[in-house]
């Protein structure tokens, strides 16, 4: 017979047995008491066997994490013993022996050899995620999060484990279920741990409302906008900057008209003074635009501007009522929304498609023409020369000395106006902020244009009234004759001539004084001041400008400004060079007669014959041949017309890389 002292060994082991067989169906199996692994861990762990609590450091119990075996099972660090990471535990006992102090687990250290180990033994392309992890850790040291707290310094803002359940921590794969419930939690993740009163106004916001009560994982969440890693102070400009490019991840039209605007051309540049997207519409609390209490509700908008355009900022003017028409994504593409943007848009397209395709058009005919009579010998010059006892040498005098320089003022005047308007037109090209930061900022960019602005209007109204003046009081001068830049019927009758003579159909047309091509020049000008200066007025004092006129003129005037001052700019340095320095005649460049004023009678007789025949025949043509320039003079401006030309061919080719998006 047994006694039952004799059984309790047997009961005993029999006892064990069982509760490892129950422990294994459920998930964790208890471990004999030499082991460490994770079954004997969860046995415990696990939190089924109730509340496990421990002494803190302040004498108090503390309550320690339960870790549930279905969740760690799935995560990226189930595979990892629970000693390798609590490196102070040494035994399965209760309470465990430890080696020493209670061992803070290292997320940063414990990745960060794993990463070197890989690179190590050459397997760092086999796990390109323990790379990714490393720079997440520089990220984060870099960031907001990595600094440290101010209110304790024995610790930072934020660590690894107070984003991520270490125990249950998986990468989910984007667009499965799991991926859009991680999205889903992540405001509560945020909010709960740190951000209470940001949370709260982003739970009542448009984002908010479609994330925490819809459901929506589509919708934005904190990391669309902050990032995971890179979390920067949101006071930095380049935070702001990115941010704002940020929202064009879901708002892509929105941000593509911004950009186009003032504002968005500032932050293209790399400065982030202006209003970006949350100055407007707010940062956490973002409502539509149709909700009463949104800040660009129109009731609201007014304010709003007023935020950044008031008196009390520097340089600034406090923003009148015509702001609120203002449409800052106002784009061409839709007459139902913006229609002033659409006509406008439809007007300048076609405008440029019609210039560039006749004047192009032309260049390229008339240098085939020009090619081929020289390569053929055809240079004749149809005017009559006999009985003229003229000294070749002498030079015609063409253009007096104010024209002369007003032309050179004007050359560079609107040379600084193209460099310094186009890198905010095409602030998102390569080599605009470079040109930004070298020229000092947007800032001053702003003002040096400015100044060459007046300069140019300056020039041009001398210009017009002293022509005007001098015309007027002239009795004789005939407003519509050979020496008036008014075109007339003749102009007219030259350029079909001029196309007959491109294809062969006739003989090349006798130019007067000004040839059709060099009135067009003069007259751009005059529609080129009118249009990109007023247009340019209107924008450089806007809280004038909005106190009389309605917000969408500032979309027109930005429209119409940069197109008409792109068309100008490609239109100078393409069509104008051509008539003046590239044709085959004028090679090599450059031309040097707005330079000397004066040309030789040869190619005056070539270039203007009706005007040469014209003055031979009145006996007038010896009162305007002078000497020829100075040897000096002549080399100097061959040297200056270089310089300009290859200054413009540089802006043509900067315009050019911008236009197409380089």
């Amino acid at each position: 017979m047994f006694s039952t002292k004799s059984l309790r060994p047997l009961l005993g082991g029999l006892l064990l047995v069982t509760a490892a067989l129950f422990s294994g169906a459920s998930g964790a199996t208890p471990a004999a008491s030499d082991k460490l692994d994770n079954a004997t861990c969860l046995s415990c762990h696990d939190g089924k066997k109730g509340k496990l609590e421990v002494d803190g450091a302040d004498g108090e119990k503390r309550a320690l994490l339960s870790v549930r075996y279905a969740a760690f099972s799935k995560s990226v660090h189930a595979k990892i013993e629970c000693i390798a990471c609590h490196i102070d535990i040494k035994d399965n006992k209760t309470p465990h022996e430890k080696s020493g102090p209670a061992a803070k687990v290292d997320c940063v250290e414990c990745h960060t050899e794993l990463w070197e180990n890989a690179r190590k033994e050459g397997k760092a392309t086999e796990k390109p995620r323990l790379g990714l992890i490393v720079e997440n850790i520089e990220a984060h040291n870099k960031s907001f999060h990595g600094r440290t707290n101010e209110d304790d310094p024995s610790r930072i803002n934020a660590t690894c484990d107070q984003c991520h359940d270490t125990h249950s921590f998986n990468i989910p794969v984007k667009e499965s279920p799991e991926y859009a419930e991680w999205r889903l939690n992540t405001p509560k993740v945020c909010g709960n741990s740190c951000h209470e009163e940001q949370l709260e106004e982003y739970a009542a916001s448009a984002h908010g409302a479609a994330v925490l009560d819809k459901g929506d994982a589509k919708a934005a969440v904190c990391v669309d906008c902050h990032t995971s890693h890179a979390i920067g102070a949101t006071a930095a400009s380049p935070v702001r900057l990115a941010i704002t490019e940020r929202c064009g991840n879901c708002h892509e039209e929105n941000l593509k008209s911004y950009r186009a605007t003032y504002h968005g051309q500032v932050g293209s540049l790399g400065h982030a003074y202006t209003a970006k997207c949350f100055d407007c519409h707010g940062s956490h609390g973002i409502l539509k635009a149709d909700n009463e209490e949104s800040s660009i509700h129109p009731n609201n908008l007014l304010e709003t501007c007023q935020k950044c355009h008031t008196d009390k900022k520097p340089g600034m003017r406090t923003a009148t009522a015509g702001f609120v028409s203002f449409g800052p994504h106002a784009h061409g593409g839709d007459y139902e929304k913006y229609p002033e943007m659409w006509i406008a848009t439809k007007f300048m397209v076609g405008l440029l498609i019609f210039v560039f395709a006749f004047f192009w058009a032309h260049s390229g005919l008339w240098y085939y023409r020009e090619w081929k009579d020289r390569k053929e010998g055809k240079r004749a010059v149809h005017v009559k020369t006999e009985g003229l006892n003229l000294d070749e040498r002498k030079h015609f005098q063409r253009f007096p000395w104010g024209w002369r320089i007003a032309h050179l003022v004007f050359a560079l005047v609107t040379m600084t106006l193209v460099l310094t308007g186009t890198s905010a037109l095409f602030a998102e090209s390569s080599w605009a902020p470079v040109v930004s930061n070298a020229l000092g900022g947007p800032k001053i960019l702003g003002l040096i244009h400015r100044i060459a602005a007046a300069l140019f209007i300056g020039i041009f109204v001398i210009h017009f009234i002293y022509v005007m003046q001098k015309l007027l009081r002239d009795r004789k001068f005939r407003w519509f004759g050979p020496d008036s830049l008014i075109p007339n019927w003749k102009d007219f009758a030259d350029c079909i001539g001029m196309f007959k003579w491109f294809f062969g159909k006739g003989p090349r047309p006798q130019f007067d004084r000004w040839a059709y091509y060099e009135k067009f020049d003069y007259w751009a000008v005059f529609w080129g001041v009118n249009v990109i200066g007023w247009s340019g007025l209107m924008l450089a004092f806007p809280h004038i400008t909005a106190s009389y006129l309605p917000g969408w003129v500032f979309n027109v005037a930005t429209l119409v400004h940069g197109e008409e001052a792109f068309l100008a700019a490609v239109f100078l340095f393409t069509v104008h060079f051509f008539n003046n320095h590239f044709r085959p005649d004028k090679l090599p460049p450059p031309d040097i007669v707005m330079f000397t004023g004066t040309q030789s009678i040869e190619e005056f007789r070539h270039d203007h014959p009706a005007q040469y025949q014209r003055l031979v025949d009145a006996g007038e043509l010896e009162k305007y041949l002078v000497d020829a320039p100075s040897a000096p003079m002549a080399r100097g401006s061959k040297i200056l017309g270089l310089v300009l030309i290859a200054a413009g061919l540089t802006l043509l080719a900067l315009v050019t890389i911008g236009f197409f998006g380089g």
